[in-house]
């Protein structure tokens, strides 16, 4: 079984500062990259740019305006004063949603760039500093023990958790799964994580490789860093 982790009220302050200072986005693929093209830019209505698009990784953050946005994939530059494709792939963004996420997987239906977006609500006020965000992206529950908290998240679900730990410190972590219709618990894990409270922490469960184990995938990203880097796993 092969795991991949990187962990590295009030709203936090660092939060709340960047959330002011301007919505971002970042992009990250999951899955093969396949036939899908390189470079891609991303048209947020009204201009359009080059994006990085990285294989199991979150891209640098993104400045994007305000407001209700309709975002699209597109192969090339737009031309100046001709309308977008609109069969290019697409993803609404409400006007009440700070930061977000964009999640892009190989979709090899769409013949203007094959792939599928969805947009993930980052917003500080509702994903905060050293709490983690899990999406379960398989059929199958996966529950246990992740430092201090008892997590459980339903198959094809999105839950927000707590800090696991209080301090810049490791902590144990135990997870198993379920398959539906079957009272068999079966192991994921059983490891040390880092939790870093500075960070808050995006999380994919996904199944690879025809392996009904459940792959977890986490990404660090420091909201109060304008410059962080890119996200990083091996």
């Amino acid at each position: 079984m092969r795991l991949i982790v990187f962990l590295i009220g009030f709203l936090p302050l660092a939060a709340l500062a960047q959330e002011k200072a301007g919505r971002t986005c970042r992009l990250l693929m999951l899955g093969d990259r396949g036939s899908i093209p390189a470079p891609l830019y991303l048209h947020d209505g009204t201009t359009a740019r080059e994006v990085e698009v990285p294989r199991m990784n979150l891209s640098a953050p993104y400045e994007m305006p305000p407001g209700a946005l309709t975002l699209r994939l597109l192969p090339a530059m737009p031309v100046e004063g001709q309308p977008v494709n609109p069969a290019a792939p697409s993803g609404a963004v409400g006007e009440s949603i700070g930061s977000f996420y964009l999640l892009v997987t190989a979709d090899p239906s769409n013949k203007t760039v094959p792939v599928r977006m969805q947009v993930i609500d980052a917003s500080a006020d509702k994903f905060k500093n050293g709490q983690m965000l899990w999406y379960n992206l398989t059929a199958n529950d996966v529950f246990g023990q992740v430092g201090k908290q008892q997590v459980a998240i339903k198959g094809r679900s999105r839950v927000i958790t707590d800090p696991p730990a209080s301090a810049a410190e490791d902590y144990n972590v135990n997870l198993s799964y379920r398959i539906a219709g079957n009272p068999a618990v079966y192991p994921v894990c059983e490891t040390r994580w880092i939790h870093d409270p500075q960070a808050r922490s995006v999380l994919f469960i996904i199944n690879e490789g025809g392996s009904p184990i459940p792959r977890v995938l986490a990404f660090p990203d420091n909201p109060g860093n304008a410059k962080q880097p890119a996200g990083k796993n091996p």
